[in-house]
């Protein structure tokens, strides 16, 4: 490999990983159990999670965990590894999650790479390891091993940036995000970050689970890099998180995702998602019939999203007219909302606030300036534009 030069191999680490290739492609070729080859695997790949983080009364060298990583990659087994995992009995593929994030952690001493630098070359050469790993969601066998060794890669914007960038090629190749990527591209739906909505909604509760904690440690961890790829391909992410996220029937999925939409849009570096989001006046209705929901979490959570549209100084007409046209009914149904939360003052603060501000509003339409042909809503993404903060949601 590129970054290991200058030291030897030592034959046992090579050996151990050819072994284990071998062992993993024979299980592969195998339609009913085979123990003795499970057993053997389960072996070799516990001797190698404890070369690579040692144990209690043993510690790692370091020449052992260079050679030992210097084989994995000079053998490609990581894909082997991955598309296997499912296959592994279950401590097995506990190990194999240890095997896997370990190489990925590997530093040469005194490297100044901003990524692990054995990460850095799965990145350049194999970035269809993280693709794969990512499609550990669709079996139940390899999705917590998977998505564990994946939310912790998930440290470096170059990862994230394999998984929002991922688009089917004719030559099956995954795009070289250090030289390929143009972020003002839209996306064509098909790329591995799109699986994540379906994986979310129709999945198991522990795949969805799993699916959706690393779900929202992308688009959280990764801000800025979010927020460009979500401003370009606006129209496809809304439609996917509202249909599929918003309006799933699970409570949890629900519930989690009006809880992440909320932080999301009221995080500065999401200003521009934000504006466009609250321009919207079906956006609106999507949440406001949120509130509205049997379950108590699934209102409080709508009701932190709503009270961005209401804060924003910059209201399109479209969401103005809806306003405007409820605020009757809202006058109605806000001082009752939630109104056990009696001793959550931040909440009842800001629900005096909502009242007061929807009291405020015209009781006709008749004086809203309808936009200009040509124009789109209300302005809110405009030049100059006042930023909505929490602290304007507040009495």
């Amino acid at each position: 490999m590129a970054f290991f030069f200058g030291r030897n191999r030592q034959r046992s680490a090579q050996d151990i990983v050819r072994s284990t290739k071998d062992l993993l492609q024979k299980l592969a070729k195998e339609e009913a159990p085979a123990p003795k080859i499970e057993e053997e695997l389960s072996r070799t790949l516990s001797q190698m999670k404890v070369t690579l983080q040692g144990t209690p009364e043993l510690e790692a060298t370091p020449d052992a965990v260079y050679q030992l990583v210097s084989s994995v990659l000079a053998e490609s087994l990581l894909p082997v590894l991955v598309d296997s995992i499912h296959r592994l009995p279950f401590e097995a593929r506990k190990d194999t999650q240890s095997i896997i994030s370990n190489v990925f952690r590997f530093r040469n001493p005194g490297s100044t790479s901003p990524e692990p630098d054995a990460l850095k070359d799965v990145l350049r050469r194999q970035p269809e390891i993280i693709i794969a790993l990512c499609n550990g969601y669709d079996r139940r066998e390899s999705a917590s091993p998977c998505g564990g060794i994946l939310k912790e890669a998930l440290k470096w914007d170059a990862v994230a940036a394999v998984i929002l960038y991922d688009e089917p090629a004719d030559d099956g190749k995954t795009i070289d995000i250090y030289n390929d990527v143009d972020v003002t591209k839209p996306s064509s739906g098909q790329g591995v970050f799109w699986k994540f909505f379906p994986w979310i909604d129709k999945s198991s509760f522990e795949v969805s689970a799993d699916a959706f904690d690393c779900f929202r440690l992308l688009l959280t961890k990764h801000k800025p890099l979010v927020s460009q790829y979500i401003t370009t391909n606006f129209p496809l992410f809304f439609t996917q998180y509202n249909a599929t996220l918003i309006q799933s029937d699970s409570y949890v999925t629900k519930r989690q995702s009006l809880k992440l939409l909320g932080e999301l849009l009221l995080d500065r570096q999401f200003y521009e998602v934000m504006t466009r989001y609250v321009d919207r006046g079906d956006n609106l209705k999507l949440i406001m019939y949120q509130l509205k929901d049997d379950r108590r979490m699934v209102q409080y959570e709508a009701f932190h999203v709503f009270k961005i549209f209401a804060a924003n100084p910059n209201k399109s007409y479209e969401v103005q007219k809806f306003l405007i046209m409820n605020k009757q009914r809202l006058l109605k149904f806000l001082p009752k909302f939630l109104e056990e939360r009696t001793e959550d003052e931040q909440f009842c603060d800001e629900k005096a606030w909502l009242v007061k501000a929807i009291g405020n509003l015209p009781d006709s339409t008749s004086a809203l300036r309808p936009p200009e042909v040509g124009k789109q809503g209300g302005g809110v993404a405009g030049q100059g534009q006042q930023q909505v903060s929490s602290a304007q949601v507040r009495s």
